[in-house]
């Protein structure tokens, strides 16, 4: 579900006029902040975090937001105030997590190469856990924990060698994959880990990609854990948690992902047959919480021909959204004001010097022409996040829209953006 919808923009009641997002027009903001900006719905927003933890019940559960995903600051403060934690992979999200008012106890920090710096950081501002990606860092981890007096709180990331079926890009669980520990080597490594001075062992991580459109995947490598969780039990382990990271998909265009709901009984299911629901699970959600709850708005720059393709050139390109371009990914498009009844087939092209600079190809929809509104809808995910200065093009606002009104929560930046930093040295 999300809040952009199309409403008279003189009665502002839903029907076939422009488009809003909650009470507000985008026409508005594109007047007041101008394109390419990246609009968010906080209604949705805070909506899909509660439809998250209620769907957990009566079983242990933490959610761990994503940074990844979304890491502008009023995002991650929304998900704060929910009593939500987060999921890190850098320095630099976790700084971001405490200045938005997360609780760093509820922090865990992954990711295949967290360096030393990191790491103390981390331990300084005392996350919840650390979830270990190599024998190597498991080395790292204790070493730190050591010279800066702190003991270091870990999880083990598993490799369950399970098939996510989704984009190579985005699939972190099977074996080929830079992510995580080799199943076969995993029960050796916590033997490892319990005979480190500085290290306490207090849970399983696993995590097998992103944009997953079903249980089944989740379930196979849950299993796995649970089988992994039971042998470490034998061998007198006290495991604490289950960490079994996020993945579940949004609806792009005709994609029927589970619902939370059906997620967590799958879940519960699995937890119940094996008589572990003792255990308290960690959750790392990020695009089905705000995926939805995001589009980019843009403007028509112009259209042309090169001979019988029509193209419809934006203002935004694939230094703002990345993910067609990256992961052919594909984003509905529509017209800000009431569409044009006559449809045409289109490719939709942003300005960038690069072939590969495309949204969509061979797209019907309505008439568009020169300075009209757009959307590409479901942007709130790996959207901002991923956008770049590339042609030396400054990255666009990004506003969180709550009732009728609108806050701008991070300024377009300015071409002295572009160049802050950089000098030319007397030579």
């Amino acid at each position: 579900m999300n809040h952009f919808e199309r409403r008279d923009l003189v009665t502002g009641e839903a029907g076939h006029g422009s488009l809003y997002c909650e009470g507000v027009p985008l026409e508005r903001i594109a007047r007041e902040v101008g394109t390419p900006t990246y609009v968010y719905s906080k209604a949705t927003v805070t909506r899909h975090v509660r439809v998250w933890l209620d769907a957990w019940g009566g079983l242990d559960h933490q959610m761990c937001f994503a940074v990844k995903a979304c890491s502008n600051l009023a995002i991650l403060a929304l998900m704060a105030k929910a009593g939500a934690g987060f999921d890190i992979v850098s320095e630099g999200e976790l700084a971001r997590v405490l200045r938005a008012g997360g609780r760093a106890d509820k922090v865990v920090f992954s990711g295949v190469g967290k360096t030393r710096h990191e790491l103390l950081a981390a331990l300084e501002a005392g996350v919840g856990c650390i979830n270990v990606e190599s024998a190597d860092e498991l080395v790292m981890v204790d070493e730190v924990a050591r010279t800066s007096g702190r003991r270091a709180p870990v999880s083990l990331r598993v490799n369950p060698d399970v098939d996510a079926k989704t984009h190579p890009y985005i699939a972190t669980g099977l074996m080929r994959s830079k992510f995580g520990i080799a199943w076969a080597e995993a029960p050796s490594l916590y033997e490892a880990a319990r005979a480190l001075a500085n290290v306490d062992v207090i849970g399983v991580d696993c995590h097998i990609g992103s944009q997953l459109e079903s249980e089944k995947p989740f379930v196979e490598a849950l299993d796995r854990v649970l089988d992994l969780v039971a042998d470490l039990a034998a061998r007198g382990f006290g495991i604490r948690h289950i960490d079994i990271g996020g993945g579940l998909g949004i609806t792009y265009r005709d994609e029927t992902p589970p619902s939370p709901v059906e997620y967590v009984n799958a879940v519960r299911a699995r937890l119940e047959a094996r008589g572990m629901e003792h255990l308290r699970v960690l959750t790392e959600p990020g695009r089905v919480i705000v995926g939805n709850a995001g589009c980019l708005l843009s403007r028509v720059v112009l259209t042309k021909h090169n001979g019988p393709t029509r193209f419809v050139v934006l203002d935004a390109g694939m230094n703002d959204l990345i993910r067609p371009a990256l992961y052919q990914a594909w984003h509905a498009i529509e017209p800000v004001a009431a569409p044009r009844d006559e449809v045409e087939l289109v490719d939709v092209v942003g300005p960038v010097c690069e072939s590969g600079d495309a949204f969509a190809k061979d797209r019907s929809l309505p008439r568009l022409v020169a300075e009209d509104l757009v959307i590409l809808r479901s942007a709130g995910a790996y959207g901002m996040v991923m956008a770049s200065n590339y042609n030396s093009r400054p990255r666009p606002a990004e506003v969180l829209v709550d009732g009728d009104r609108f806050h701008i929560v991070r300024a377009r930046e300015t071409l002295d953006d572009l160049v802050r930093g950089e000098v030319i040295p007397e030579v």
